[in-house]
């Protein structure tokens, strides 16, 4: 259950030397063709890493053959020399697997403002090629391995498979555990498939698919310098699903790992889904939970174990959204605590000792429907990201 799934892939994991703790921190994911179509959506924040700003560039042709991603370091706000650890990474896996420096990706995950080095990074790079391999139970072992090897805070790594009735394959790995907001998240996903299709197809249903999953991630409002969602394709199952199929498939992979993402969110101890009933925009749905995921007070609320509905319509009172501020209902947990903006079931008969949360917010102002994925607001949040660099 891995990047290594689909036909067509091999990938590994190993210790580069990139972090002080001594676990993996440099994972290599090849595409064996005979495909080397792929598509990425990348970080909106201004400020992007320099892995960001190279693979942006090498996907612009809708080709890639291997992907390079280390943890231990974002090589962000790194200056030009930060910007050649990239080229040279780049450069050095190319040359171990026989491949174009401009056909390989790479991805850095870690903090901002260290330099990465680039003789370690190579180093490692020989190790990782080394350790690639095309044998089935040698290939998940390797898939897993690069999985771990991507991990900064996570406490687990992600992974995710879809297997179609048809003879194709999706897999995919993620990390991310803060900085989970739209525009991605702290996150850096390759999802993988053996699947027939061309680099534009793959565009379209990676758009299609991260815009209601990864980008309704919004953990804790913080968009991060790094993150990329990778998609590579080798057609080895020979197999050629409909876009709709494939982007329905492809969707789903892209919905469980950022589920993943969210039950590991830092120091988190609820999974909250805000779900916007009845807005008169899929927009303003998506606006409305969203300005409810990044209420504090409401995130400060729920870890307390309190039901406090009246910070949810506080926060849905912020928007620029459609409705009658008096006809909003709310209920948590299956609990209709608010009525047409009046008190409803008492509060006290709503449970929250369960780590999953359901907010429904019901709009009255047409029949678009979204739902935001958040997490509470935590002694341990606060003390993992003020602990983060020491």
């Amino acid at each position: 259950m891995s990047v290594t799934a689909a036909s067509g892939f091999v990938a590994a994991g190993v210790v580069a030397g990139l972090k002080s703790s001594g676990k993996r921190d440099l994972a290599v994911v090849q595409n064996l063709g005979p495909l080397n179509v792929a598509a990425a959506v990348f970080t909106t924040n201004r400020c992007k890493a320099n892995p960001v700003l190279w693979s942006q560039q090498v996907i612009a042709d809708g080709v890639a053959s291997a992907i390079v991603l280390n943890s231990g370091g974002a090589n962000c706000y790194t200056g030009a020399a930060g910007f050649q650890v990239t080229h040279g990474t780049a450069e050095a896996a190319a040359e171990r697997l026989g491949i174009s420096a401009g056909d390989v990706i790479v991805c850095s995950t870690g903090l901002i403002g260290d330099q990465l080095d680039l003789d370690l990074l190579t180093a490692g790079l020989w190790d990782a090629t080394l350790a690639l391999s095309g044998d089935a139970a040698a290939g998940e072992a390797g898939g897993l391995a690069a999985a771990e090897a991507i991990m900064t805070t996570d406490t687990r790594p992600k992974q995710s498979e879809y297997r179609a009735p048809g003879g194709w394959t999706i897999g995919g790995m993620a990390k991310g555990a803060g900085m989970l907001a739209p525009g991605l998240a702290t996150m850096l996903v390759v999802i993988t498939t053996d699947a027939v299709l061309t680099s534009p197809q793959l565009d379209t249903a990676l758009r299609r698919a991260t815009r209601v999953t990864f980008d309704r991630l919004d953990s804790d409002g913080a968009m991060s310098t790094n993150d990329t969602v990778a998609l590579l394709g080798s057609g080895a199952s020979g197999v050629e699903p409909t876009l709709d199929e494939f982007a329905v498939a492809l969707t789903g992979i892209c919905a469980d790992l950022a589920r993943q993402l969210q039950s590991d969110a830092e120091g988190a101890s609820h999974d909250i889904a805000i779900e916007v009933r009845n807005a008169l925009t899929e927009d303003e749905a998506v606006t409305v939970g969203r300005a409810v995921s990044r209420s504090n007070l409401f995130k400060a609320a729920i870890f307390g174990n309190d039901p406090n509905w009246g910070r949810v319509l506080a926060a849905v009172g912020t928007t620029d959204a459609a409705f009658d501020p008096y006809g909003i209902d709310v209920a948590i947990n299956g609990v209709q605590v608010c009525s047409a903006g009046e008190p409803d079931q008492p509060r006290d008969l709503v449970d929250l000792t369960p780590r999953a949360v359901s907010v429904l917010v019901d709009l009255h102002a047409g029949s678009e429907t979204a739902t935001i994925l958040t997490n509470d607001l935590t002694h341990d949040y606060v003390h993992e990201n003020s602990a983060y660099a020491s």
